[in-house]
């Protein structure tokens, strides 16, 4: 199947969906530009979404994704959070946070009817899961909008469990992606691959159409996994310093240093791993500290942290996502830099 009649889109390129540094704007650029762009929809409340949405659908009349999370939250557990507050406390001292201010924090809603209902009024043409996929019935009243469904996948297992739930895609997730890991069936990191060991096996398991994401950044990467047999490529970080992003400037002066070159996959932000580029706290903590609560409950006890430090210019409590190759980020617009990933083909 061509990308043309299971997307509607020209050119092969899929922006990864970059929850907390983008909206509306970069998602518009690229699928102006032929790709197919994507909204980050699962941080947004109701209010949020819906504006987003509309400015989507007031930017561009050619397709788009909208992105949402589907996973199980941890159940809170007030030992585990004070053991969290425990290991955080001497950077509480140092930036003279008294954590007793700090109140619980609401969770990150997975996708649910309240969210169908608001995207059902604008029949977004597809929508991708991450971490699994939402129930049977939510399942239904998204193919009901006639949006193509993609899931993302970080071993065969998941894959073939996608496939057995009627996805139009799989988005093969490898090792070097940038943001939160996608694996849903096993919580050992030990199963995950990078991409070029990833995409093949996927593509030999499977018989729908395979998305490669993961450490690509240029149009050598983009016409490599298109070679290995995938149909398009999904690309995340290189995006991040484009003018259409909101990444902030800490982020974007990390991903423009070389400390870019250093990430790792931590727990310390959202209780979940997750790539981002090495910094004080996953250095001084450890990335992958079991002392984190699950997600999403470990945010809530670093965020006056983070707040506190990005106030005096300091990323050490921020989570600068990132995958394993910045080097192809570009101060460009983002419809160049589309067209420039799809250079070689």
């Amino acid at each position: 199947m061509n990308l043309q009649s299971l997307f509607g889109i020209k050119l092969p390129i899929i922006q990864a969906p970059l929850a907390g540094v983008q909206g509306f704007e970069l998602a518009v650029a690229v699928s102006n530009a032929g790709g197919l762009g994507s909204l980050p929809a699962a941080l947004f409340s109701p209010e949020t979404m819906k504006t987003e949405l509309a400015a989507v659908r007031a930017g561009t009349d050619k397709p788009f994704n909208v992105n949402f999370f589907a996973h199980t939250s941890a159940t809170p557990d007030a030992a585990a959070e004070a053991a969290w507050r425990a290991a955080l406390a001497p950077y509480y001292a140092e930036y003279d946070i008294n954590p007793a201010t700090i109140p619980p924090g609401p969770g990150r809603a997975a996708f649910n009817a309240e969210t169908a209902e608001i995207i059902e009024a604008f029949r977004p043409p597809v929508v991708s899961f991450h971490f699994g996929l939402p129930s049977a019935d939510l399942l239904a009243r998204v193919r009901a909008m006639g949006s193509k469904v993609l899931g993302n996948a970080t071993t065969v297992e998941e894959a073939l469990w996608l496939e057995a739930q009627g996805v139009d895609a799989i988005i093969a997730q490898g090792w070097e992606a940038g943001g939160h890991r996608g694996h849903f069936l096993s919580h050992d990191l030990t199963k995950q691959m990078g991409t070029f060991a990833l995409l093949p096996q996927i593509i030999r398991a499977v018989r729908v159409p395979v998305i490669a994401a993961g450490g690509i950044v240029d149009a050598r990467g983009v016409k490599a996994v298109l070679d290995l047999g995938a149909i398009a490529a999904q690309v995340g970080t290189a995006y991040m310093l484009c003018p259409e992003s909101r990444t902030s400037a800490i982020h974007r002066a990390a991903l423009k240093s070389e400390a870019a070159r250093h990430t790792a996959v931590t727990t310390l932000f959202t209780g979940r791993p997750a790539r981002g580029i090495v910094n004080r706290v996953m250095r001084e903590l450890g990335p992958l500290n079991p002392v984190a609560p699950g997600f999403p409950l470990a945010t809530t006890a670093i965020a006056p942290l983070r707040a506190k430090a990005e106030a005096a210019g300091s990323g050490d409590f921020t989570s600068l996502w990132s995958g394993q190759n910045a080097s192809g980020c570009k101060e460009i617009p983002a419809a160049e830099l589309t067209r420039e990933l799809v250079s070689l083909l």
